[in-house]
């Protein structure tokens, strides 16, 4: 089964503006885009209150991986688009229809701002939590790494 969102054609600003939209009315300060060497964007930086006080985040893009998850099915699926502007279209799409269904959760009051986005925080020096634990300086009690 091809990836979600392998057919798009919304721009890539387009999902971005929606991802802000979003997190604006949800109550996001501070919204920035990263854009990288080719002026791409690379991830969208925000901040937010959570219960333990104010909190910046990054939600990133991986393009790279979505354009070779794209190269793989495109050998299945001759409908598939295997170029690095639809995997850049894709890879903010999935991000947009992501973050929308976690927003919904959280209207739900099943879960808080943190549970869904802890993977996402950064600390000062711009790592985030996801980052700290897989590279060993967050340990979690029970794990085996």
């Amino acid at each position: 089964m091809p990836i979600k969102n392998y057919t798009t054609t919304k721009d890539a600003f387009e999902s971005v503006g929606e991802i802000q939209a979003m997190l604006a009315r949800r109550g996001a300060q501070r919204l920035m885009i990263e854009y990288g060497p080719d002026q791409r964007v690379v991830s969208v930086s925000f901040t937010i209150s959570t219960p333990g006080g104010i909190q910046a985040v990054r939600l990133p893009s991986n393009v790279d991986a979505t354009l070779e998850v794209l190269r793989r099915q495109k050998k299945t699926n001759s409908k598939v688009i295997a170029t690095y502007d639809q995997a850049e279209r894709v890879s903010w799409r999935i991000l947009r229809d992501w973050l929308d269904a976690q927003l919904a959760i959280l209207e739900t009051e099943m879960v808080t701002i943190d549970q869904v986005l802890l993977p996402y925080f950064i600390n000062r020096s711009g790592q985030s939590v996801y980052e700290l634990f897989n590279n060993g300086q967050l340990m979690i009690e029970g794990g085996d790494r």
